[in-house]
């Protein structure tokens, strides 16, 4: 293939992946930035396989082959729930092989001397790629469960964190210097790798779904500099593209949540409180008594009811429960009530992770609110029908200044004549602190498994 052909290539797919992500933008025409997606992806893989500087074909071939193969079987196994396991471990995978690659590159190249251009991009490239390939496998292991989700918060270490990466970034020096700069290189690949455990061994809490998009960042960064470094324009722009979005995205999920964005970086957010603190002795034990409820009686008030909200969390998720939920919504309107959901921007452990549930069981997507165009709703609703969330609805977040969400805005259902919140237990949310709102006056529980539970009230407001 001409040099002619391969830059039109270039061009063509570059604007398929920026009308992707235009695509992505709105779940209504999500399917359809999929597919923009998918055809620059294919359309890039073609154009490099018919390029004329790629030599064994067949080698190439059978890797692209096989790991679509493996992709395609992992993305149809895996649960929902798991999705932000699945997307860190992929992140993680465009680190290392930037890694990868930016030592075949040292090592292929006889002019290190002569090119410090080259040297220097190899050098970005292995560095945003360690600290990319470490943090997503531990933010991995955190959202998976193999590792506890609560902040590692190590005696001075932002001096620790800084230190690391002026070191890593200071052995540039002797490594452009000539000689055995491959010593160098490892040695900075190995402090770059620790940095990143460091940075995300450190965030906990509800900053997950930003540690999530931020490492999607990352990963677009790596790729880009990558792109610099072999010469190719395409990944130079997607890279670019990646980048920019996820960092884009982090900025208005942290904006969201009342949080800077170096503050979720650098960790700490949801730390353990200090012994003593008002904050630990509330997640030392419950604050008050809850009042539980029953199918029936739940069922009769929604049938009652002529406003309805449905908060869906992460134990919805767990439950697979979005199907009866929306079986439920279909009852409620036929039987005249406006039944409407309230989406928190970080709910679940993905960014868009309610959302993307609620497309699956094809929830209109006209009844499905943001936090910021509902709020003003919940006094004037009836029941609200919280279902597997806790931190998103926690009060203590405008209330409690020793609490570790103190400042995030909340969905806020307690203003509603009825909440009734739907869990298997009282236990915390994913920050570990307790909710008041299990204890307001307004506020009952329904202790059952989402999914099961849900199937029951639809089944008790059908007979009603």
């Amino acid at each position: 293939m001409t040099q002619a052909f391969l830059s039109v290539a270039w061009i063509v797919a570059s604007i398929l992946f920026v009308s992707s992500l235009r695509g992505l933008s709105h779940p209504e025409t999500a399917r359809r930035g999929n597919g923009y997606g998918i055809t620059g992806m294919v359309l890039a893989v073609l154009a490099v396989l018919l390029a004329a500087d790629v030599g064994n074909h067949a080698a190439l071939v059978l890797a692209v082959g096989g790991g679509a193969a493996i992709g395609m079987v992992l993305a149809q196994r895996v649960e929902m729930t798991s999705m932000p396991e699945l997307v860190a471990i992929l992140h993680s995978f465009v680190g290392l092989a930037a890694v990868l690659v930016g030592f075949a590159a040292y090592l292929g190249d006889h002019n290190h001397g002569t090119n410090q251009l080259l040297l220097i991009e190899i050098w970005l490239d292995v560095l945003i790629g360690a600290i990319t390939f470490t943090g997503s496998i531990v933010a991995f292991l955190k959202l998976r469960g193999s590792v506890s989700g609560k902040p590692l918060l190590l005696p001075g270490r932002h001096l620790l964190n800084a230190g690391l990466a002026l070191t890593a970034l200071g052995l540039v020096i002797p490594f452009l210097q000539g000689g055995d700069g491959l010593i160098w290189l490892m040695a900075m690949t190995g402090l770059a790798c620790a940095l990143g455990v460091l940075l995300v061994a450190a965030i906990g809490g509800a900053d997950m779904p930003v540690v999530v998009s931020m490492l999607n960042s990352y990963s677009g960064w790596t790729a880009s500099a990558a792109g610099f470094m072999l010469g190719n324009d395409l990944l130079i722009i997607t890279g670019a593209l990646v980048g920019s979005s996820g960092a884009i995205l982090s900025y208005i999920m942290c904006k969201a949540m009342n949080r800077s964005l170096a503050s979720v970086i650098f960790g700490g957010f949801g730390a353990d409180p200090k012994p003593g603190s008002a904050q630990a002795q509330a997640n030392a034990a419950p604050q008050g008594d809850v009042v539980a409820t029953e199918i029936g009686a739940l069922a009769h008030e929604l049938l009652e009811a002529k406003q309805v909200v449905i908060v869906p969390g992460y134990g919805m998720a767990v439950a697979r429960a979005q199907h009866a939920v929306r079986q439920l919504v279909d009852v409620l309107q036929q039987r005249g009530c406006t039944a409407r959901f309230a989406i928190h921007p970080v709910a679940g452990r993905l960014p868009g992770h309610m959302n993307v549930l609620l497309a699956e069981a094809n929830v209109p997507y006209d009844i499905v609110l943001e936090m910021d165009e509902i709020n003003h709703e919940f006094p004037k609703t009836d029941v609200v029908l919280v279902i597997g969330a806790n931190d998103i609805v926690n009060p203590g977040a405008q209330t409690d200044t020793s609490s570790p969400i103190y400042g995030m805005p909340v969905l806020e259902v307690w203003k509603a004549k009825r909440v009734v919140v739907l869990k298997r237990s009282r236990s915390s949310g994913y920050a570990g602190v307790d909710n008041p709102l299990f204890y307001k006056e307004n506020t009952r529980m329904l202790f059952a498994d989402a999914k099961v539970g849900m199937e029951q009230v639809v089944a008790a407001v059908s007979a009603g």
